[in-house]
């Protein structure tokens, strides 16, 4: 006869434990005291994101693109891992870290450029370079950018060569998602007449 298989009764489900939720005034105050020192974090939806050190792919991608960006709006119009603001519901918790960024012209010109954290309506275009991270990028961030009114936002998508276009955010969402292969281009919003091949961003 086979044996009999006595069950046990589950043990009781453990809450998860309750996390910290961060304001960027609390970031601040912490970053002064040298808390985070020689750490680079991203503030999201309340949450420290650890900024991971870039591979080379990744590197690489944001080096051939920051080149087509500066070549196309000039250097002093595209920021390199600055911090932004978003909508004024989100900023008390998020301050996120894009990749790489264009200012509008009459910001990069203006003094505010030297003593504000860039607003929503400064920009023309944000970019994230996703390996690991292209899940977050097309979800969270995606949400977050486009609930400030960010007119465009791009994902490099390094692991299978293409670029995701977001366009037109309309209550927290973009409306247009599109992706574009190595072998095809696209022109920003900001210029129109300057079409970006995206096996640019790639190694030949």
């Amino acid at each position: 006869m086979p044996a009999t298989i006595t069950e046990r009764p589950s043990p009781p489900a453990v809450p998860c434990p309750p996390r910290k939720r961060w304001t960027r005034t609390e970031c601040e105050r912490a970053e002064a005291a040298g808390v985070f020192d020689q750490q680079h974090l991203e503030l999201i939806e309340g949450e420290l994101i650890v900024k991971m050190p870039k591979n080379r792919p990744h590197a690489g991608a944001a080096s051939l693109l920051m080149a087509w960006l500066t070549l196309t709006f000039g250097g002093r119009r595209v920021g390199v891992e600055a911090p932004l603001d978003v909508s004024p519901e989100d900023n008390p918790t998020n301050q996120p870290v894009p990749d790489l960024f264009v200012a509008k012209q009459e910001y990069a010109t203006s003094a505010r450029f030297w003593s504000s954290t860039p607003q929503p309506a400064d920009l023309d275009l944000v970019i994230e370079i996703a390996d690991t991270s292209l899940a977050f990028d097309l979800t969270t961030k995606a949400a977050l950018y486009s609930r400030a009114a960010i007119a465009e936002y791009w994902v490099l998508d390094v692991l299978s060569h293409r670029l995701i276009v977001h366009r037109d955010p309309v209550d927290g969402r973009y409306e247009s998602v599109l992706s574009y292969s190595e072998d095809e281009e696209v022109a920003p919003l900001a210029a129109p007449n300057a079409p970006f091949a995206v096996k640019t961003a790639f190694p030949e």
